[in-house]
């Protein structure tokens, strides 16, 4: 419970920042991903730089998180429950048999002039089924880019390519943290593309461009909340083991409104089974495609993660014996694609039952930006987090 509600707490921190930085814009990441791929980072980090990526990171009110100090070389269990937790929640997250596919894809690149701590090499390929690659930043920069960019393209099924662009990386970084993710799901109740229109989406400013509208009414849950004035629709994914969580304004709200309340407390209740009612509704949503890519370093900076990227007081000690070992780029970048099949569309069959109809239905519109969510229901965990300013 803890670590999911921490999940949750940094998955609306980043969102806050990128929202503050990138205004007006579509906003698209995976808290989780980002997390497990920072936790990496942490696993070897000591001191004072634990400390403020215990804090950013949410991990701080976890009781008994986190020991820096392995005192059995050969257990990984030392480090600390957090780092297996980690482990035990994106396993349950992630069930090979389940009917969606999610990747995600993490490695660290270090320097072939650094020694790192076996143990550490060890440690974070058991608990993070992840290894340190040594690659010669400084005389092969750029044939360690393209590398890099194959490796993660082959981890996302072709989808997020070319990640790290012609020069972004310096012949004198010393450690990368490459993160990426993929998901692909069908939806429970899908969309017939027959039923799909173009309509206009209102942007900010009486401004609007015309998008391809799905379209269908089922049962689905939804809360009306009075203040800020929204709606909540959840839309589950095959075998209800995700869903989509939209929150939506209505009336006269904007969703400035809802962005300004938007906490861990108001999340949770606005989400909560006392408002989110099954119902009929209509529901209308655009077809939407987001590939975005941050570049998370003054991101992570500003909610107080400064001394692992800085040379003179980066702690990560526990990574390398070697003095002058900092992070010196952290780079996410994520895909989704919502369509009448699903988040990444796929063939399948089967007919859904036709559910006697309700006379009175609950119309969402969603003709109009809106944030939503990707979460795992059993662990309440975010998987991904957006904002649809224009789709």
């Amino acid at each position: 419970d803890s670590l999911s509600t921490a999940t949750v707490e940094f998955c609306l921190d980043v969102f806050k920042e990128l929202n503050s930085n990138n205004v007006g814009d579509n906003i698209f990441f995976s808290p989780l991903s980002m997390l497990y791929a920072l936790s990496m980072i942490l696993l070897g980090a000591r001191g004072n730089s634990a400390e403020q990526m215990e804090k950013v990171l949410h991990f701080n009110h976890i009781a008994g998180s986190l020991k820096p100090e392995f005192k059995d070389p050969t257990k990984c269990s030392q480090t600390g429950r957090i780092h297996s937790q980690l482990g035990v929640l994106l396993s349950q997250i992630n069930q090979p048999h389940a009917n969606y596919t999610l990747s995600i894809a993490n490695r660290l690149y270090g320097t072939k002039e650094m020694t790192f701590h076996q143990k550490y090499l060890r440690c974070s390929e058991k608990l993070y089924q992840t290894r340190l690659q040594a690659v010669d930043f400084e005389r092969s920069t750029e044939e360690t880019r393209q590398t890099i960019n194959a490796w993660v393209e082959n981890k996302t099924h072709g989808k997020i390519t070319n990640l790290f662009g012609e020069g972004t990386i310096d012949p004198s970084s010393v450690m990368v943290l490459v993160n990426a993710i993929y998901f692909k799901g069908q939806w429970q109740n899908k969309f017939q593309e027959r039923e799909t229109i173009k309509t206009p989406f209102q942007l900010s400013e009486g401004k609007s461009v015309i998008v391809e509208m799905m379209y269908q009414t089922g049962t689905f849950k939804l809360a009306f909340i009075k203040e800020p004035q929204m709606q909540v629709l959840e839309l589950p994914y095959v075998n209800k083991k995700l869903s989509m969580i939209i929150l939506l304004p209505v009336g006269t709200a904007t969703l400035e409104q809802i962005e300004k309340q938007l906490n861990v407390k108001t999340f949770y209740e606005w989400t909560s089974s006392s408002n989110m009612m099954e119902r009929d509704v209509e529901v209308h949503m655009p077809r939407f495609k987001l590939e975005i890519k941050y570049e998370l370093n003054s991101l992570l900076k500003s909610l107080g993660m400064t001394d692992v990227f800085n040379l003179i007081k980066a702690d990560l000690s526990g990574i390398s014996p070697v003095k002058g070992l900092y992070l010196s780029k952290v780079i996410h970048k994520s895909y989704v694609d919502v369509n009448e099949e699903g988040t990444e569309a796929a063939a399948a069959t089967g007919d859904n039952l036709a559910i006697k109809r309700l006379p009175i239905r609950a119309q969402f519109m969603a003709n109009h930006p809106f944030l939503f969510f990707i979460r795992h229901i059993d662990t309440n965990t975010i998987l991904f987090c957006g904002k649809l300013s224009s789709p």
